[in-house]
């Protein structure tokens, strides 16, 4: 299956209510995969949706809605998409309501290309909308990924009444592999927040990220801060790849670490110690384990399809204890596994001159 559809037909099996989406490239598969074989699973009892919206920004609004109403829903874009959407992504974090956001990244800026990118890091990770928020960020590196992180993202979801980013490119998403889907029971949450009718044995819920008075504004923001604090103690998830000896490790998430991976066996094969690290959530950031590997290593070198952002990360992980390089392209190109072990090569060669 190609990548968007293995990530579309595991939205079904999860149990998935509602998809609100619009097309671009290079996720459109996503939407037009639901919209033909979601309604063979819908039934008077259970009626599940999905819906062309008239755009990105009314896509994340029905988003809103519907987990607000205690549903499980999603929405796919593509970089300008997620853009638009960055209004509506921060209503949801502040209203604390579970999602799954899917952007299948392609290079910019602007327009850019429909080739694959990793520029939408910062975006993903840091907040691209306003105000102080986070998401939870899932970075697949192969098409069963896709399909194994809707199941993960879902639950995430729902277990941290927060929205979750799967944060993919136009390569892993267009790609064809071999998936496997195993038994699911999809998990059926218990949502006492949500606005489903008032009955007489409780109070009216609100939904809103909406607090005028400071104080309780601030009451609300810490709140916050604490349950993102949980989240990067319980799940932070990496992959590691020959580190136990390594002396030079690459660090990439997503399409650039299975380039990585191949590049560290090339180094073996020249006598050169290299291993691979891969982050798996982008947020939270596995910065111990990386600090932990910078007391052995040597040199750290990061690869992205970008001018460098995930860099910084690893940076701050580090601390200082062992270089950071960085090596990215741009525009839509992808590196091949030779020239970042050139890369390595030069940055050793340099390394013993000095």
């Amino acid at each position: 299956m190609k990548g968007n559809e293995a990530l579309a037909e595991a939205a079904i099996q999860a149990g998935c209510d509602a998809y609100f989406g619009y097309p671009i490239t290079p996720q459109s598969e996503v939407l037009e995969y639901l919209a033909r074989e979601i309604p063979k699973y819908s039934t008077k009892e259970h009626i599940r949706v999905v819906l062309q919206a008239e755009s990105e920004i009314a896509s994340i609004n029905m988003v809103y809605g519907a987990a607000g109403a205690g549903f499980r829903v999603m929405t796919s874009s593509s970089s300008p998409g997620i853009s638009l959407m960055q209004e509506g992504i921060s209503y949801i974090a502040g209203a604390e309501l579970p999602c799954l956001i899917v952007n299948v990244n392609r290079a910019g800026p602007g327009l850019g290309t429909i080739q694959p990118g990793q520029g939408d890091y910062f975006q993903a990770t840091k907040g691209g909308g306003h105000g102080d928020y986070k998401l939870i960020v899932l970075a697949p590196s192969s098409v069963q990924e896709m399909a194994d992180f809707v199941f993960l993202g879902f639950d995430l979801a729902d277990k941290y009444r927060n929205p979750v980013m799967i944060l993919s490119d136009g390569a892993i998403g267009q790609m064809m592999e071999k998936v496997t889907f195993g038994k699911y029971n999809v998990h059926k949450t218990e949502k006492p927040w949500a606005t489903t009718g008032k009955p007489e044995s409780r109070g009216r819920n609100y939904i809103t990220s909406l607090h005028i008075q400071p104080e309780k504004l601030e009451v609300h923001n810490l709140k916050l801060i604490e349950k993102y604090k949980e989240i990067e103690k319980n799940e932070v998830r990496y992959e590691e790849i020959m580190t136990e000896d390594a002396e030079y490790i690459f660090v990439a998430y997503g399409l650039s670490a299975r380039i990585c991976h191949k590049a560290a066996i090339i180094a073996r094969e020249k006598g050169i110690k290299a291993g691979m690290f891969r982050p798996v959530t982008l947020f939270p950031f596995p910065s111990k384990r990386l600090n932990e590997l910078a007391e052995t290593a040597k040199l750290f070198l990061t690869a992205e399809l970008n001018s460098g952002q995930m860099v910084e990360d690893v940076r701050l992980a580090v601390n200082g204890k062992v270089n950071v390089e960085f090596y990215g392209r741009l525009g839509g190109m992808v590196p091949n596994p030779e020239e970042i072990v050139n890369k390595l090569e030069n940055l050793i060669s340099k390394e013993n001159v000095s």
